[in-house]
């Protein structure tokens, strides 16, 4: 009987996850799974060496060096035969923070754990909104802050608004792991967010607008208008000359 494949850890989820040449060729697309991406991200971008790599996504260093060279010949593939790429699938985990090594000194969910303390009951639910003067802010991705609602007994007893210290789209799913939030309530969101999300287990709210206080009272009434079927072509406009309200992320 085969061994069951051991889940791979990664960081968070692009927020890109497709690509096109100009010149498309014909065929279909070469699949890019998101572990894939992961050790091409680790080895060639932040410098680890294949044993670093495995150590980060929890596997051996020959799995590491194995995944990172069929994921080094999809990528030739593209290259060389001019076909699109698609970033999705594969056996992986979100990580949560709590390992032992990690390539960078501070990771995301440990340094919001370190600069901020918002401690949590057992029986608390904590929501979060992204947050801009007083509203519900339309685009997850670029969000500069969150308000962290904390409900107990269906009542809110405390709030904070927390900045995201320049982390944008995917990596902002750490940032909401580090404070232990339950839900996100959001404006527009991109689908390697939402997909980060889900790794993450929070429950996700999006295409809500209007005053954020209102719409967490919403949501504890159980009346909140939001769409289940939420997205945002952020990634796909010039972002000097983008506004989320100009074109309806939500």
């Amino acid at each position: 009987m085969a061994r069951p494949t051991r889940r791979r850890r990664v960081c968070h989820i692009p927020e890109i996850r497709e690509f096109s040449p100009v010149n498309e060729a014909e065929g279909e697309p070469v699949v890019l799974t998101i572990d894939e991406f992961e050790t091409i991200r680790l080895i060639d971008k932040e410098g680890l060496s294949q044993k670093e790599c495995g150590e980060q996504l929890e596997v051996g260093r020959t799995t590491a060096q194995r995944i990172y060279e069929n994921a080094r010949k999809k990528l030739a593939e593209v290259l060389v035969l001019g076909r699109p790429l698609i970033i999705e699938g594969g056996d992986f985990i979100l990580c949560n923070g709590n390992t032992d090594f990690c390539y960078r000194k501070s990771c995301i969910r440990r340094q919001f754990e370190n600069e901020i303390k918002l401690d949590k009951g057992d029986n608390i639910m904590r929501i979060a909104v992204t947050y801009e003067n007083g509203a519900v802010f339309q685009h997850f991705g670029r969000t500069e802050q969150f308000k962290v609602y904390d409900v107990e007994d269906n009542e809110i007893i405390k709030t904070e608004v927390i900045g995201t210290n320049g982390y944008e789209h995917g990596a902002l799913a750490g940032v909401l792991l580090a404070v232990k939030a339950d839900v996100l309530i959001c404006g527009g969101i991109g689908g390697g967010a939402q997909m980060a999300l889900g790794e993450a287990n929070i429950k996700l709210y999006g295409g809500v607008s209007g005053n954020a206080d209102d719409a967490v009272k919403d949501y504890l009434a159980g009346n909140l208008n939001y769409s289940p079927d939420v997205h945002c072509e952020h990634h796909n406009h010039d972002d000097q000359a983008h506004s989320c309200g100009e074109h309806g992320c939500s």
